[in-house]
Parts: structure tokens; sequence; C-alpha cells
């Protein structure tokens, strides 16, 4: 049996997340790790259902966002289930509140978008990180938005969507550190496209489309086959825009 390879995603109940576990459970010898904010929901349970390739398995575990032990307490389950170490890290869980420019954004939408969108991530690389260094090639991905590209601002016109560009922006920050600070981690953020997603689709009628442009499908597996091919030389410590496989500046 050739050796399994491992993955983590965070927010797999709906949306990329899914999308994301699907296409990987669809490939032989993968173990799928999916985090969900409890893992013991119906909704949850009904992800076991999902088909399998020969040799892939889901393993589902409770992160909720803004909890301070929950990703510590993940990795313990993780290796009580018998895995030993983690491949790829997908940090994909996110939050978008109403899109409101600085001048007028709700604080408290804000704070909940640092916390979920930029201290959630961090939380959850100091506790899986020791997993990834197991890894012959550890993979860390952040799930961003070209809304967080600072250089691309006003080409994206993204300055009214105050609390979740400083919140992805802030995540960005922290990938390239992890690429700057670890040597033997491939890390590196993406932009999934404009997907046509809850998030997505207010995304895109916010900016006067009928829905966001991108499937489900072709966001994940246009990532997936990305960080299949991603190196430290190529690919970490940049900003790809999965779609078409330009690099966003930061």
């Amino acid at each position: 049996m050739a050796p399994s390879t491992v993955v983590l995603v965070t927010g797999v109940n709906k949306g990329i997340g899914r999308g994301l576990i699907e296409q990987y459970l669809s490939r032989p010898n993968h173990t799928v790790i999916g985090s969900v904010r409890d893992s013991k929901a119906p909704a949850a349970q009904e992800l076991k259902s999902l088909p399998t390739a020969e040799g892939s398995k889901l393993v589902l575990v409770s992160i909720e966002s803004t909890s301070p032990t929950d990703p510590q307490q993940a990795v313990k389950d993780i290796e009580a289930s018998g895995i030993d170490h983690v491949d790829v890290v997908i940090a994909n869980a996110g939050y978008s509140p109403t899109p409101a420019p600085p001048d007028v954004v709700d604080i408290q939408d804000l704070i909940d978008s640092l916390q979920i969108n930029t201290v959630a991530p961090v939380r959850l690389f100091q506790a899986v990180k020791p997993l990834l260094e197991k890894s012959s090639s550890p993979k860390w991905v952040s799930v961003s938005s070209a809304a967080a590209s600072i250089a691309n601002l006003e080409v994206h016109n993204a300055a009214f969507v105050g609390a979740y560009g400083i919140s992805k922006a802030g995540q960005d920050w922290f990938t390239v550190a992890v690429h700057s600070g670890n040597k033997n981690i491939i890390a590196f953020a993406i932009h999934p496209g404009l997907v046509q997603t809850e998030m997505g689709n207010a995304g895109a009628r916010s900016m006067g489309m009928e829905q966001a442009p991108n499937t489900i499908e072709e966001s994940a597996t246009k990532t997936i086959d990305l960080i299949e091919k991603a190196t430290r030389e190529t690919t970490s410590g940049k900003f790809i825009n999965v779609i078409d496989g330009s690099e966003f500046p930061w």
C-alpha cells in the first residue's frame, strides 16, 4: 500500500472547505482531517458519508475559531487516532461581516474578523507545527483573498470590505513570517477565486454581479493542483491566484 498523504483542512462543513475535502477524499491514499465547530453535530456527521477512494478516510475534529484551546485539543485527538504527522495544512475557515469602509466599519465586526481570520490561524499553526515538522515536505496554505492585497487595494476597489481586508492582510503577514522563519516549511497564501459560496456570492452581489464566477469544484481542484506542485523555490512566501496561476503583490 502506498503511504498516505495527511491533509488538515479547517472549516469543512460547507463552501470551499467542503469542496477541498471532497476532492482529497476522491483521491487514493489520503487521510483527510477536517475541522468543524462541533464534530458531533448532525451536519458534521453527514460528512462521514462522503465518497472515499481506496486507502482514503476522513477524520473530524472540533475547532471553534475563537477558542484558545480547541487547536491544541484537536492535535491531541489527531494523535489519539494514530496520526503521527501532517503533510498539508489549509487554513480555510474564515469570516466576512457586512462590508463597510474603515471610516464606518463596526468595531465589533473588526474584532471578530481579526479573531477568526488572523488570530485563529496563528493558534492553529502553533498547535500543529510539531506534526507538520514530522512531514518530509510540510506545507502551510492560508486561504486569503484578493481584498487583502495592500498593493492592489485600489485596483480591486477593496476599501469597502474594511474588517475583512484588514484581518486577511494580517493573516498574509503571518503567512510570510511562517515562510521566513521556517526554512523546512512551504508556506504561501492563495486567492481561491470569487467562489460560489455564501460569502463569495454576497461579495459578488455587492460588486453588481448576479453571482460569483468561480465554482467550488473549480477552485478546489486548482487549489489542490497548486499545493501538490508547490516548492520552497517556486511557491513559498508568495500570494497566488489559483484560478489563473498569477501572483498577487502583498
